[in-house]
């Protein structure tokens, strides 16, 4: 079968940092776990790192150890989920810093890896990684004379900016880090938008950076192309894919095109989704299948010999919403099967 084309702009990327870190006086750091959200860790880092960027941060130790490998010596690479049972080894190895979620953690920590750096994560209300005010107040006096590397929290609805939780985190962060000396976190992308009372010493953009909401200047970053293998006529009263879910009004020409949830392409976008044949908006027909999709094809003057599903004529976000999802999931989705094409310079 023809092989679809996943298209990465490292030029794009590079712009979008760049337009994040001009909206802070603070340092911008870079998230890129999930492999940078699908689109290749090590050569997003790797540019990165190449025009400034001094700090990155992943899930999982294990990403994190896979990027060392990536960058090198130089950039600190930090770690949301802490320092887990079975981490000190990957931690060390890789000069990994760990962001302390629990009193276990800093414990398991000093214990195994005595002076290693680390940092410290706060929950300041959302209620799904690092300490909360009470076990703050009980451990701050023995992390903070541990000099952490940072000191963190994340918010929860900064893709809202006039939700009322933003504020309510932003005092509750201000409350548990008064008076501490070491660099201070608080926001991702949706928290640069909300202005500097939110950005404190470093921001840390992720989605924004690879062309999703709520960074709505963003510059698309990838793109998918997937081939036509086949093109027929459908006549009136003839159905479509499985289940015979969509059946022909009137005489339709259909390209067959060589992609499917397989490749992370949600199949729960097919009732609303459409590809591009040139500049021609063309829709999903049936159900999208394992490796086959279906496409009307009908007011396609000439037919190319791939369609696009993103891109220049729609974004993460624009398919997130016909498969009732988010950008994210869009990004992180797709699949292996893809020649990846990098373009930078």
């Amino acid at each position: 079968m023809a092989q679809s084309t996943l298209t990465i702009d490292l030029n794009a990327l590079r712009t979008n940092w760049r337009n994040l870190n001009s909206k802070t006086a603070c340092e911008t750091a870079v998230v890129v776990k999930a492999d940078s959200y699908g689109l290749g860790a090590g050569k997003v880092s790797q540019m990165l790192a190449q025009i400034g960027v001094r700090k990155f941060f992943v899930a999982l130790a294990e990403e994190g150890v896979a990027l060392r490998q990536a960058l090198g010596d130089g950039p600190e690479i930090c770690v949301f989920s802490g320092h887990m049972n079975g981490d000190a080894e990957k931690i060390s190895g890789a000069r990994l810093t760990p962001m302390i979620n629990s009193l276990d953690q800093m414990l398991l920590h000093i214990e195994t890896l005595p002076g290693h750096p680390f940092g410290v994560q706060l929950d300041t209300g959302m209620n799904r990684l690092g300490m909360e005010p009470a076990e703050w107040s009980a451990l701050r006096e023995i992390a903070l004379g541990q000099n952490p590397e940072l000191v963190m929290s994340h918010l929860a609805c900064a893709d809202e900016p006039d939700h009322p939780m933003n504020a309510q985190q932003l005092r509750v962060f201000k409350e548990m880090t008064h008076d501490v000396d070491a660099p201070r976190s608080l926001s991702a992308t949706g928290g640069i938008l909300l202005g500097p009372d939110y950005h404190f010493d470093l921001c840390r953009p992720g989605i924004g950076l690879y062309g999703g909401l709520p960074f709505v200047d963003a510059q698309p970053v990838a793109s998918l192309d997937i081939p036509v293998i086949q093109v027929r006529t459908v006549e009136e009263g003839e159905s479509v894919g499985y289940g015979n879910t969509w059946i022909a009004e009137q005489p339709t020409y259909v390209a067959t095109i060589a992609a499917g949830y397989a490749d992370g392409i949600i199949r729960a976008m097919g009732p609303k989704a459409y590809v591009y044949a040139g500049e021609q908006r063309c829709k999903i027909l049936g159900r999208i299948s394992m490796d086959l999709i279906a496409v009307d094809v009908t007011n396609v003057a000439e037919m190319p010999e791939t369609v696009e599903l993103l891109g220049r004529h729609q974004s993460v976000d624009t398919l997130a919403d016909a498969a009732g999802t988010i950008g994210y999931e869009i990004l992180t989705s797709l699949g292996a099967r893809y020649d990846r094409h990098y373009i930078d310079g």
